[in-house]
């Protein structure tokens, strides 16, 4: 039997990050549970001016977690978590911004 050919050379390879990084995405998930269960699910995705609101509110966790308390008083979860989940939150407005543009460019 011959091998079989796959073209992936090039591409992500996101088992790199779920299964390295498993434990922290755990925490990141309860952030985003915690949140989705506070207002609703997908709900940040809608806020207005949200990458600026979620880069303020990346910034309090980080400086909450280097002056205060390594665990955020509302939630009990790590600041680290808090600061990683609104990391997330830019990035993906970031990239859907980025590709909507994109496609009025065509």
């Amino acid at each position: 039997m011959s091998a079989g050919i796959k073209y992936d050379k090039d591409k992500p390879a996101p088992a790199l990050v779920l299964h390295g990084f498993r434990n922290a995405l755990l925490e990141v998930s309860k952030v985003a549970t915690f949140g989705a269960e506070k207002y609703a699910e997908g709900n940040w995705e809608f806020v207005e001016n949200g990458y600026k609101r979620y880069t303020n509110a990346m910034l309090r966790h980080y400086l909450s977690e280097h002056t205060a308390t390594s665990k955020d008083p509302e939630t009990g979860l790590l600041e680290a978590a808090h600061i990683a989940w609104n990391a997330l939150a830019r990035l993906e407005l970031l990239l859907k911004e980025l590709q909507c543009d994109e496609k009025q460019k065509v």
